[in-house]
């Protein structure tokens, strides 16, 4: 059969297949050693942030091992989704644990790799925000204070959204959900609760932090790049946002990941030994309701009369992110 070569001009894009690009500034997503490691005939939801997050994430975490990765996965939507039984949607060595214990399992194969001289096989660790932040809270931070050569990614989507849309410590102020106030001075989420993850893992003075989002792909794949060029603990966050629980179009998860980072509210940086090494500075500052307004789960802060005390508190939370990890320069803020 007669076959052409395909060319691709568009150099100044991020776009995936892009052929123009030296090889090592490639995508994973572009070449022919993505693996495909979540492939299709999962069952998302349409837009699902997390499902591109984890592939992009795992293909990337197969190419910098050279396909030596074993991946354990805490029970919740990616686990429920990529793998309804006797199914899988997984083309790599897949343990699922319970929802809580993601990092000590993953510690445990660890151990039994290093146990059988298989040094080469790397391992990671990933669960939502509710098995991550709350319920794997103490087996995560074990895994830190160990220093186990594990990666954990945490795919936050701001709450149990498999099992109906539940607040968890990831959840933000004034958030709507199945378990916060409806109506009263201030429905949804309260101000003050919940975790900063990452900045607990620095506080662990672990080798490698980073948080992401699926607003910027190419960010995502060097950072996980990045941790499995490092052994001993390791934690990446990652942004995916969800249509079903934020109650969003589909077709804006990407829109929506990036308006949260240009905002101030998820501040995209790198940490090293507890201390921040790198951050993706703001191109262009946009106010958080700009954010807020496009979500279903915000809508009571727009209704009659506007929250605008609300809406100016959640402000401040962005404009903070912005001062402390040096988002935009001084004046900017």
């Amino acid at each position: 059969m007669k076959t052409s070569h395909v060319k691709f001009y568009q150099t100044g894009t991020f776009t995936v297949g892009n052929r123009l690009l030296g090889e090592s500034e490639r995508a994973v997503q572009s070449t022919l050693e993505r693996t495909n490691s979540l492939n299709s005939g999962h069952r998302a939801c349409q837009g699902c942030g997390e499902a591109l997050g984890a592939r992009y994430a795992i293909d990337a975490a197969m190419r910098a091992t050279k396909n030596q990765l074993i991946a354990c996965n805490a029970t919740g939507c990616l686990e429920v989704f990529s793998t309804p039984y006797p199914e899988t949607s997984w083309q790599i060595p897949w343990i699922h644990s319970l929802f809580g214990n993601a990092a000590a399992v993953a510690t445990g194969v660890a151990a039994a790799m290093k146990v059988k001289g298989r040094e080469d096989v790397r391992v990671v660790a990933q669960g939502g925000d509710g098995g991550t932040t709350d319920i794997g809270f103490g087996c995560l931070s074990g895994m830190f204070e160990r220093n186990d050569d594990v990666l954990y990614i945490c795919y936050d989507n701001e709450g149990y959204m498999n099992t109906g849309v539940q607040r968890s410590s990831a959840t933000p102020p004034t958030a709507r959900t199945a378990t916060t106030m409806p109506i009263g001075d201030q429905p949804g989420n309260q101000f003050g609760q919940g975790k900063h993850v990452p900045l607990i893992a620095m506080a662990h003075g672990i080798p490698y932090v980073a948080t992401a989002s699926v607003a910027d792909l190419r960010d995502l794949e060097d950072k996980v790049t990045r941790a499995m060029a490092i052994h001993g603990a390791r934690y990446i966050h990652i942004l995916v946002p969800c249509p079903l629980g934020w109650g969003s179009a589909p077709q804006d998860t990407i829109a929506l990941a990036r308006y949260a980072i240009e905002s101030g509210l998820f501040p995209v940086f790198e940490a090293e030994y507890g201390e921040v090494t790198g951050r993706r500075p703001i191109r262009r500052k946009i106010p958080v309701e700009d954010y807020l307004k496009r979500q279903k789960r915000f809508a009571h802060l727009f209704g009659s009369p506007k929250r605008v005390d609300l809406i100016a508190r959640i402000q401040e939370t962005a404009d903070r992110n912005i001062r402390r990890f040096g988002l935009l320069p001084a004046e900017a803020v």
